[in-house]
C-alpha cells in the first residue's frame, strides 16, 4: 500500500459518502472518469475491491467499510499537518525551477501566473524541453525542482502525482471530408499523410500505443520535431496529425483547424507533477506542488469543455 496517495483517499471517502462516482466528481470538480481511475488505482494498491458496482448501483464492500475508517483517520491527521504547515501557502521568497515537456507550455504559464499572484516574491525559472527524454535528463541532473509531464520515466526513481486529464485528438483542416461523415474508424485515415512528432516525444508514444491497439499503420509519415511546425503543416494541407488538445486552442477557436471525429478519441492520458524520489522540496516548490494539485484539474477541465463543446 506504499503507493496510496492522500488524493486517492479523499476521492474514496467522497465516493463512499454518497455511494456515487458522479456526485463525487461534481463535489471534487473532477471528471467521472478521473474519479473512477483514481479509485481503481487505489483498489490496485490495496489489493482488494473496495466497492461493489452493479449497473449504476454502488455499495461498499466489507474491506471497503473497514478501509473507510482508516481513510478518514488519515485524512484527519493530514488536515492537522496542513494547518501546522500553512506557512507554505504564504511563501514570500525563494527560487523555483519548473521543467516542462513542450506540450505543457500551452497551459502551465497561465497556472504560474495565478501562482505568482499568490506568491509574488517567488523567483520562477521555466525550462521547456523539446521532449520528455530531455526533461528526464534535467531531473536526473537535479536541474529542475518539479517537472510537468505525461508518462513518468521508468529509468529514474521518481514520485509522480497525476493532477489532470490529458486528451489527445486527431486534427485536420476545417473542411476535411471526415467532418461530414460523423464518427469514423481509425482506418478512415488509411490514405492520409500523418504528421508525427519525433521519437522520444510523449505525444508520439501515445500515438503509437493507439496504432498498436488498433493494428493500424498510416500510408505515410512525415516526422516533425515541434508542435508549432506540425500545426503550420496541418494548416498548409500537408496532412493530418495527432496532437494534445491543450496545444491547439487558438487554432480551433480561430477556425484554422478542426478535431477529426475518429472513434475512440479523445485518447485520454494524464498530466503529472514529477520529482526525483530523493529530492527534498523547498518551501516554494512545495507550495507550487500543492497549488497545481489543487488548481490544475479545474483549469484544464474548463479549457477542454470549451474546445470540445461539452
Amino acid at each position: 500500500m506504499k503507493s496510496v496517495t492522500f488524493r486517492q483517499l479523499r476521492i474514496f471517502v467522497e465516493v463512499a459518502r454518497d455511494l456515487s462516482f458522479v456526485r463525487a466528481a461534481q463535489t471534487l470538480h473532477l471528471t467521472p472518469p478521473a474519479v473512477t481511475m483514481q479509485v481503481k488505482d487505489l483498489e490496485a494498491s490495496v489489493g482488494m475491491q473496495l466497492f461493489h458496482r452493479e449497473g449504476r448501483t454502488v455499495s461498499l464492500s466489507t474491506p471497503g467499510e473497514y478501509f473507510l475508517v482508516y481513510a478518514k483517520r488519515l485524512l484527519g491527521t493530514l488536515k492537522e499537518a496542513e494547518d501546522a504547515m500553512a506557512r507554505f501557502k504564504r511563501v514570500e521568497a525563494g527560487r523555483l525551477s519548473i521543467g516542462l515537456v513542450s506540450t505543457a507550455k500551452y497551459f502551465v504559464p497561465r497556472l504560474l501566473a495565478r501562482f505568482r499572484d499568490q506568491h509574488p516574491g517567488v523567483e520562477l525559472r521555466l525550462n521547456v524541453s523539446a521532449n520528455r527524454e530531455q526533461l528526464v535528463t534535467l531531473m536526473a541532473n537535479n536541474e529542475v525542482d518539479l517537472a510537468i509531464m505525461g508518462r513518468p520515466p521508468k529509468d529514474l526513481s521518481t514520485r509522480s502525482e497525476p493532477f489532470a486529464a490529458h486528451p489527445l485528438v486527431f486534427v485536420g483542416l476545417p473542411d476535411h471530408p471526415l467532418l461530414k461523415r460523423g464518427p469514423a474508424p481509425l482506418s478512415a485515415l488509411d490514405h492520409e499523410a500523418l504528421l508525427v512528432r519525433e521519437a522520444g516525444s510523449g505525444t508520439r508514444s501515445a500515438m503509437e500505443d493507439v496504432f498498436r491497439e488498433h493494428r493500424f499503420e498510416p500510408c505515410s509519415r512525415i516526422e516533425i520535431s515541434s508542435n508549432e511546425t506540425i500545426k503550420q503543416a496541418v494548416m498548409a494541407g500537408m496532412g493530418v496529425s495527432f496532437l494534445s488538445l491543450h496545444t491547439i486552442g487558438l487554432e480551433l477557436r480561430s477556425g484554422l483547424m478542426a478535431v477529426l471525429p475518429i472513434e475512440g478519441t479523445p485518447v485520454m492520458r494524464t498530466w503529472n507533477v514529477v520529482r526525483p524520489s530523493s529530492k527534498v522540496l523547498s518551501p516554494a516548490a512545495e507550495a507550487f506542488r500543492y497549488f497545481i494539485l489543487e488548481e490544475g484539474e479545474r483549469h484544464l477541465m474548463a479549457h477542454d469543455r470549451e474546445l470540445l463543446g461539452t
